[in-house]
């Protein structure tokens, strides 16, 4: 009876139908726009990730002084559904999942002040905290430095200038980097030269850590003017280092180039990265806030990578092996098409079944403005537009052009 009085207040004001269309289709386009585009749906559920390091520790030694006092801490936050960890060597990594509707934000609060305080149970070494508001899907864009340059050359190029920059996109949680030779000041201490000078290795690092620093020294005023003085002793140069005073012994200064040999070096790497089996490479891998819409956060890298051209090393390029925009593009793009085939399809079985084209054009309107009302919706309540809800609807329409099922549930 419903159905009935709305078809036929519909037949009677006609004009109302008409701008109640457009303003669908306005509503509709506009929530399409506005839609995150992704290639898969994100299904995983809130969750907070804490990585911390701690060097030259055993993976045993990681889990009983690491892992286990911050588990036993994140136990009594409220909506936690799971807490999962692995230890590795130098490395802990723990997970807490939360329920479904949770607030990341919140929730991350909530294991910020946990680890806040068990700070003063964990080892003095210990060093970390959360990290970046990500899924399992946000690896939405990775390339590799290709150029001539040493892979020191590239790392610090990435580090230093592409990275920086990358982190200004909107929606960019972070900037991985994988590979390549981080320079490193390295300092070997020789044993009998400590020794031959009654010096210990504390007494070493003691004299590394407190000269490689700056500090103000006050100032001096001239007349109208004020000079600031500071003292320079950060190390700029491996010279710098050798040049540094352990300690007087009867008198004489001994310097760190006496009892240890200083070179420019790099730091440890625990492993590499290979580009199309020709040898060592250096790769970014962009990652993707949770719940950015994938496409725009793309778009955005490549431009910052176009503006940031110019400005790399002669002979340095970014050279892309990923793009998740391409897989957006053809999954969505395989999506529509078998919904354009659907709307075909629809109309030419009512053409010839029914042979009547004014209900073949009804039906073929009213399928387009059904998708337009589902991205309302679908923007209404913040899903995203995927393989799978998109699939959905064009699984939907094909039910419409199915002969045999069709015939079947009409007689």
């Amino acid at each position: 009876m419903n159905l009935m009085f709305l078809t036929h207040g519909a037949l009677r004001q006609r004009l109302l139908a008409i701008g109640a269309m457009l303003a669908l289709v306005a509503g509709g386009i506009f929530a399409w726009r506005a839609l995150p585009i992704d290639a898969f749906p994100d299904v995983s559920s809130p969750q907070v990730k804490i990585i911390m390091k701690v060097p030259g520790m055993t993976p045993e030694e990681v889990e009983t002084r690491v892992v286990l006092p911050i588990e036993q801490e994140v136990l009594g936050i409220a909506n936690k559904r799971i807490v999962r960890s692995t230890s590795k060597y130098g490395i802990a990594d723990i997970t807490v999942d939360f329920n479904e509707g949770t607030d990341v934000y919140w929730a991350r609060q909530q294991v910020g002040e946990a680890l806040a305080n068990v700070r003063g149970d964990l080892p003095a070494s210990a060093m970390g905290g959360l990290a970046p508001i990500t899924t399992p899907l946000s690896d939405l864009f990775m390339f590799t430095i290709a150029g001539d340059a040493t892979l020191e050359e590239k790392r610090t190029a990435l580090q230093w200038l592409i990275r920086p920059v990358l982190r200004t996109v909107p929606g960019v949680a972070d900037v991985n980097m994988l590979g390549g030779d981080v320079r490193a000041f390295t300092v070997q201490p020789d044993p009998a030269r400590l020794s031959a000078w009654g010096l210990s290795l504390n007494q070493l690092r003691t004299a590394l850590q407190v000269n490689n620093s700056n500090d103000g020294a006050g100032r001096l005023d001239e007349g109208e003017e004020t000079r600031i003085v500071r003292v320079q002793g950060a190390f700029a140069n491996a010279d710098d280092i050798r040049n540094t005073v352990v300690a007087k012994v009867r008198g004489t200064p001994v310097r760190i180039s006496d009892v240890a040999q200083v070179s420019v070096d790099s730091s440890t790497r625990y492993g590499i990265v290979t580009a199309d089996g020709k040898g060592e490479a250096v790769e970014g891998i962009v990652l993707g806030l949770r719940g950015a819409n994938a496409q725009q956060v793309i778009h955005g890298v490549k431009a910052r990578l176009a503006e940031l051209a110019p400005r790399l090393p002669q002979g340095m390029t970014v050279k892309v092996f990923y793009d998740r925009s391409q897989l957006v593009e053809r999954a969505v793009g395989t999506v529509l098409e078998a919904l354009g085939e659907a709307v075909v399809l629809v109309v030419v079985m009512l053409l010839l079944f029914l042979g009547n084209w004014r209900a073949a054009l009804v039906v073929a309107i009213t399928l387009p403005l059904s998708a337009l009302a589902t991205f309302i919706l679908m923007r209404w309540f913040g899903l995203s537009a995927n393989l799978m809800s998109l699939g959905g609807l064009a699984l939907r329409w094909a039910c419409w052009w199915t002969p045999p099922w069709w015939w079947w549930k009409t007689w």
